[in-house]
């Protein structure tokens, strides 16, 4: 594995964004943000945390831990966590390192009272304001993009809360889906663009926001709608109040990425639920690349329903030869390189007699490096696979991506440097099919919106510093600090 300048080390996966959850209202405001929470554990692994508000009390209570929502809390610091109000944030550091101090929700105290705000997606350009902040004397407590929404805020321009916090939304570019909770309730905004989903829900009398639906599942509360694109919305003791961000643009740009890998199968988004849409991917990757084959094995978990759909077109049986081991988490670290496939082969084992002899379809969500698809092609040989034809349910990864998904380099990305014949002999694979941005799109024709394909196109919707990634807060910190 690679490092960075700064030495953290880079993942060969594409990883997730985050996940928001917020509920107004409900005396378990804390306890049912905790399943919200783990509900959307799939979004972000790195960090978990829950603000919450007693209107008995002064201030929030707050606890925010490195790992994963059950490692996070326990029966003591849910119990700390009262009030009839609450947001709750899962991460995977898309902009900022993986740290305490980063983790959400962000809590401050300012000219406009307490402030607690979690946020999914990437303020492209963070830095400029960020820059121009300090130059007036804000002090900034964390590396995330997402602070200068609070220092924004803070500013002295306007006097309420409201016109603050849609002002700083006016300011920031890029992508947001984002809850902040103040003393008088909570407001749930989304990026005039929605490049990320955010939806609203009811449990009984109260009001809950959550990333996706499957999150409502979980604690049966009733789904109302999605979030438009450039909402704001206040919920309070009012009820709901809705607002619109001032822009000129009337597209849309959802990720549609969401659909294919991010987002879970159960959720529902922009009216299209997310396993209907990867069955369509399978069976429109069957029509453009058939081929003759013993069985159809998805790479688990995010492979599985678009594998079924190539299934059920090519009639070809589905077999789900590899064995997950769901106690590894998405971002295993290899303990050296003498072993090049070992987190390869920790996450998923193959059922060898099922294999053995056989014309396998493997059919896969994305690949991004190319490193575990080549390994699983390594294991599936080894299996005594007769023949191995790759089958990818997107169309190939070319450019990264700045709105909240942590593609690589595109240096790193094995379509940015390969053609697609080479990198079938890369993987050591008697074929290879990506699905095509048309055949992709068609098979999202139902959601009820435009989409976000800059990292297959390059063409990206909205303009973004060229320097920007992950580190470049960090970046920009230290090199400052050293040259003054």
């Amino acid at each position: 594995m690679a490092e960075n300048s700064l030495g953290k080390t880079k993942s060969m996966y594409p990883k997730e964004e985050c996940g928001v959850f917020a509920i107004y209202g409900h005396v378990n405001s804390a306890e049912l943000t905790y399943y919200g929470l783990y509900a959307l554990q799939h979004r972000g692994q790195e960090s978990a945390g829950i603000a919450s508000f007693d209107p008995c009390q002064t201030h929030f209570q707050v606890c925010r831990g490195m790992g994963l929502v059950s490692q996070v809390f326990d029966s003591h610091s849910l119990a700390s966590l009262q009030g009839t109000m609450a947001i709750g944030h899962v991460r995977y550091s898309t902009t900022g390192s993986s740290t305490l101090l980063n983790a959400q929700p962000i809590v401050v105290s300012c000219s406009k009272g307490e402030l607690a705000l979690a946020h999914n997606g990437n303020i492209v350009n963070a830095v400029s304001i960020r820059r121009e902040l300090e130059n007036k004397g804000s002090i900034f407590q964390t590396t995330s993009d997402s602070e200068v929404i609070l220092h924004l805020m803070a500013q002295p321009a306007q006097e309420d809360t409201f016109s603050s916090f849609l002002n700083a939304l006016q300011r920031v570019k890029g992508a947001f889906s984002c809850v902040l909770m103040t003393t008088k309730g909570i407001f749930a905004a989304r990026d005039p663009l929605g490049f990320r989903p955010l939806c609203l829900g009811k449990i009984e009398n109260s009001y809950v926001v959550s990333s996706e639906t499957c999150a409502f599942d979980l604690i049966h509360a009733e789904y109302m709608r999605d979030i438009e694109p450039g909402e704001v919305l206040f919920i309070g003791e009012e009820g709901l109040k809705s607002y619109f961000i001032n822009v000129q643009t009337t597209k849309k740009a959802f990720c549609i990425f969401e659909y294919v890998y991010f987002a879970r199968p159960d959720s529902n988004i922009a009216g299209l639920n997310v396993s209907k849409a990867r069955i369509q991917m399978g069976k429109e990757l069957a029509k453009l690349y058939p081929v003759d084959a013993d069985i159809v094995v998805p790479v688990p978990d995010s492979g599985n329903y678009a594998a079924l759909g190539y299934a059920e077109q090519s009639g070809i049986p589905y077999y789900p030869a590899f064995v997950r081991n769901h106690y590894i988490g998405r971002t295993f670290i290899q303990p050296t390189q003498l072993i090049r496939d070992f987190s390869v082969r920790i996450k998923l084992n193959l059922i060898q007699e099922a294999i053995r002899g056989k014309r396998v379809i493997v059919v896969d969500d994305s690949i991004v490096r190319g490193t575990t698809a080549r390994a699983r092609v390594v294991n599936l040989r080894e299996a005594g696979a007769k023949e191995v034809h790759i089958r990818v349910s997107c169309p190939p990864h070319r450019y990264p991506c700045h709105y909240g998904i942590d593609f690589p380099n595109p240096k790193s990305l094995l379509a940015n440097q390969l053609a697609i014949e080479d990198i079938c002999k890369y993987l050591g694979a008697d074929s290879l099919g990506y699905l095509s941005h048309e055949a992709l799109i068609k098979a999202c024709l139902e959601a009820n919106t435009e989409f976000c394909t800059a990292c297959f196109t390059g063409r990206y919707p909205v303009d973004f510093d060229p320097d920007f990634d992950k580190m470049i807060l960090e970046r920009r910190s230290f090199f400052e600090h050293v040259t003054k």
